[in-house]
């Protein structure tokens, strides 16, 4: 028999995850498992799963799985909504909680309202240009606002945010259905990539997202940072201000220090449902 489980539901600007507490047990879950429960027709349904782990750095360790079944290093919505859920069942408030996550162990402060916690402000830690899983990291060179190798019509910059991004500025937002699934796979991102379409605008950025191992969702965290840290290097935005980032799923704000040391990131969360699921064992 399949064995039954409790789960929780919760979203950031529509971005939503399956929130499993495996912290007694510390037992991960497979990628099959995470395809079922991302299923929105023969499972729960979601972008994603957070598996919570035991930690010895933080209150708890956050596994991303993506839907589908593949490992993100790092998701902020998905963090945002860990965090939530980390404090509704502790009975507490603190003012600041550490997760760790594959980026590293990340320092989060809740905002409280009448539902708990209603928002999360994130320290993300640094936006890095060179990285292993950029192109950059062959080469030892920033990939800055420059033509992206097969497609010579388009301009981009790589960012690591814990995990890989392809920004490209000025691109038709339209244009993230058709040239999103081939970006992700691209060559020159040795662990595939996300990729943000990013109108640049006065007061700050519309951006769709096409995530890895998602497809098009209603928002992105750390494509969101992604985003922001592409247009201060392009100083089409200034560094050191909370810059309005607006996803189809809502606003996100941003600050983009110009050193890119610490991108802070702030949005709101949203609890949706619990209840039990017979899980397929794993395999």
């Amino acid at each position: 028999m399949d064995a039954s489980e409790r789960i929780f539901k919760y979203h950031g600007l529509g971005n939503d995850f399956v929130v499993l507490d495996r912290r007694r047990t510390g037992v991960d879950i497979d990628a099959e498992q995470s395809r079922w429960l991302c299923d929105r027709r023969r499972g729960i349904g979601a972008d994603g799963v957070l598996a919570l782990l035991p930690s010895t750095r933080g209150t708890a360790r956050m596994v991303v799985h993506n839907a589908d079944g593949s490992i993100a290093e790092m998701c902020g919505n998905g963090l945002r909504c860990a965090v939530k859920y980390l404090v509704d069942h502790s009975g507490d408030h603190p003012a600041l909680l550490d997760v760790e996550t594959g980026a590293g162990v990340l320092t989060c402060e809740p905002g409280y309202g009448d539902g708990g916690v209603v928002g999360v402000d994130i320290s993300m830690g640094p936006a890095r240009l060179v990285a292993a899983n950029l192109p950059s990291g062959t080469t030892g060179q920033p990939f800055v606002d420059a033509p992206v190798p097969g497609h010579p019509e388009l301009r981009g910059t790589a960012v690591n945010m814990g995990n890989p991004h392809l920004v490209l500025l000025d691109q038709p937002l339209e244009a993230s259905e058709r040239l999103g699934p081939v970006l992700e796979r691209h060559p020159a991102f040795p662990d595939r990539t996300n990729v943000e379409f990013v109108r640049v605008e006065e007061d700050g950025l519309t951006v769709v997202v096409w995530e890895r191992g998602c497809g098009l969702t209603q928002a992105c965290g750390t494509g969101a940072c992604a985003s922001a840290v592409a247009a201060v290097l392009a100083r089409r935005l200034p560094g050191n201000a909370w810059l309005r980032v607006t996803l189809p799923g809502g606003d996100l704000r941003i600050r983009v220090p110009d050193d890119l040391s610490d991108i802070r990131l702030r949005g709101p969360v949203a609890f949706v449902f619990e209840g039990v699921v017979a899980l397929p064992r794993a395999r």
